[in-house]
């Protein structure tokens, strides 16, 4: 029997790579766009291992028009997409809101249109818990308001979110979408075949974290110990990134059953927060590494304290997360090591 195929953009990312995994093993056929800008074609050789097939992938900027049409032209079955591709750190928006906006929001809009014109009306949408802003709250819930982003990378989400409804509201529209709204994806996958894989310097904790446990770093700065927070330290929502592929696999199947609304809004977290200082001490604990950190002033646009609750989730997409932290971190410290021994 022929798969369903879904166009994955971004799919050779951290999230993406990792979805694609399993989409497959879930009997779909997955179609990536990615242009490596934030990724590796090395990725693709993981993927290959993992799943004993070559996962099809046109290595095109998504918000190139013309080159996503051909995709479209030659994939002519595709039932829905998957949208991942977006800059992703908060830190690095800020100094460069200019390309976040572009990229980010360039490339909905792109997609969108060639989907319209290729009468594609399923779509998953990559969000961020970082539309609640500051939330006055917590948990968020899906009808906490959101307030006015602390971040260009956070106001990219906001807006890219309000376009999706806005396009779904149209009379003419067959789009449906669901916006997964994600919190800290962390881990790799079992295999240690593919994982979170910064170019640079991480903008993530938990690669950072690793890379100064393997001494490719001297020392690990935790932004800032004076919020109003237990321990001082940021709190967030760590979810395995495994577990948030599968999230994504249930909205896929959600949508091409029609049992979806137009627009449909998820938290996709594990319903607890752990500080930056929790997430340190159970990373040694889980790897018996001690790692070198140091206390530093607090970013820009970082926000004190989030995290999710997961019950319309749980209750309507009957998703919920599996892996608890201490093994989520053992597993980003095995794939660091497999990064090391390359």
């Amino acid at each position: 029997m022929e798969r369903t195929k879904i166009l994955v953009t971004g799919g050779a990312g951290y999230i993406g790579s990792h979805a694609v995994v399993e989409l497959y093993e879930a009997g779909y056929q997955p179609v990536i766009v990615d242009n490596f800008s934030n990724s590796s074609e090395v990725v693709m050789r993981g993927l290959e291992e993992i799943l004993g097939v070559t996962i099809t992938c046109y290595a095109i900027d998504c918000a190139d028009e013309l080159a996503l049409r051909e995709v479209f032209l030659h994939e002519k079955t595709l039932r829905g997409a998957i949208h991942f591709a977006a800059f992703k750190a908060v830190g690095d928006s800020v100094q460069k809101p200019l390309a976040y906006y572009h990229n980010n929001i360039g490339s909905l809009l792109t997609l969108l249109k060639v989907m319209q014109e290729f009468e594609v009306s399923n779509l998953v949408f990559s969000s961020s818990c970082t539309v609640y802003g500051i939330p006055d709250q917590l948990p968020v819930t899906e009808e906490t308001p959101t307030k006015p982003a602390t971040s260009p990378y956070g106001n990219t989400k906001k807006i890219c979110e309000d376009i999706l409804r806005d396009v779904v509201a149209a009379p003419d529209s067959s789009l449906r979408t669901i916006l997964l709204r994600y919190f800290n994806p962390i881990g790799a996958h079992p295999s240690a075949l593919i994982g979170e894989l910064p170019l640079g310097v991480p903008n993530n904790l938990v690669p950072f974290v690793t890379q100064t446990a393997a001494g490719i770093r001297e020392r690990l700065t935790i932004f800032g110990n004076t919020y109003d927070t237990p321990d001082g330290t940021n709190i967030r929502d760590y979810i395995h990134v495994v577990d948030l592929a599968k999230a994504h696999v249930v909205a896929v199947e959600r949508l091409l059953k029609g049992e979806s609304a137009a627009v449909e809004t998820f938290n996709v977290g594990t319903g607890r927060g752990n500080s930056v200082l929790e997430v340190v001490q159970t990373f040694e604990r889980a790897t018996g590494q001690k790692l070198n950190y140091v206390i530093g002033p607090p970013r820009p646009g970082d926000v004190p304290a989030i995290y999710a609750d997961v019950t319309k989730a749980n209750r309507e997409l009957g998703f919920e997360t599996t892996t608890p932290l201490e093994e989520s971190l053992a597993s980003s410290w095995k794939w660091q090591q497999k990064l090391i021994g390359e």
